[in-house]
């Protein structure tokens, strides 16, 4: 970490023990690339999630021909008592931060995803995102690109097209975009894949307090919607550290 003298990578890169043999064993990817593995907790009704999302993978795009990455996504619920049903988008985040509060974070947002070219959209309801973990968690088993892709989907879905993320007709139109196989039998049951969602929160997601919140090679922690520039310092750090 001493390697970087900005002040605020230093603020942002939290050398943690979380470090294990599994990642140690995978270090060097078959392209004779450093295997940088990076892993996400997230939640889909997250705008934040979304940000740090495409800018981690602008960074991954800079530095393509030093590095091969493996990103794989994990549950957090930010409102885990949501209801299934799903209540208007504006009204709920009214009341939960303030009007003026909820006025400010969506101009606020509205810049960033722009910023994106995307346009943030408020209308629509927001809910439960457990059905939603529940695929994303199945894409995993299918390979961590089809689950990025559902990630994409996922969150253009909500945050630029007005659509419910617990409504299981756009869960399975994702899918089908992306091509999961199983979704639809997923779906048509709500107890499957719940107890395999809860571990995967209580593994990768039970210490921290909010997300987007990045792992990187099991070491490095970067919290929040952080530029490309930090993610790609923070790729030559575990790099570095996993040669030594």
């Amino acid at each position: 970490v001493s390697a970087f003298s900005e002040a605020k990578l230093r603020a942002n890169l939290i050398i943690t023990s979380l470090f294990n043999c599994r990642f140690a064993k995978h270090m060097a990817s078959n392209t004779g690339k450093k295997l940088i593995q990076i892993d996400v907790s997230s939640d889909t009704v997250c705008p934040w999630c979304f940000v740090g999302k495409k800018n981690l993978e602008k960074a991954m795009e800079q530095t393509m021909d030093k590095f091969d990455f493996e990103v794989r996504w994990h549950p957090f619920f930010l409102n885990p008592d949501a209801p299934k049903e799903g209540v208007k988008k504006s009204d709920f985040y009214k009341t939960k931060f303030g009007p003026v509060q909820f006025e400010r974070a969506t101009a606020r947002m509205r810049e960033m995803f722009r910023g994106l070219g995307f346009e943030y959209d408020m209308s629509g309801l927001t809910g439960n995102t457990m059905d939603s973990h529940r695929l994303i968690t199945l894409a995993g088993h299918q390979g961590y690109d089809k689950q990025n892709a559902l990630l994409d989907e996922l969150f253009v879905s909500y945050f630029c097209q007005g659509k419910y993320i617990g409504d299981r007709q756009v869960l399975m139109d994702a899918a089908r975009k992306v091509g999961i196989e199983g979704a639809e039998e997923l779906l048509l049951d709500p107890s499957k894949g719940v107890d395999e969602v809860k571990e995967e929160l209580n593994k990768y997601s039970s210490g921290i307090s909010g997300v987007p919140h990045f792992v990187i090679n099991g070491k490095y922690q970067l919290s929040g919607g952080q530029p490309p520039n930090i993610f790609m310092r923070a790729f030559e750090t575990a790099a570095k550290d996993a040669a030594e």
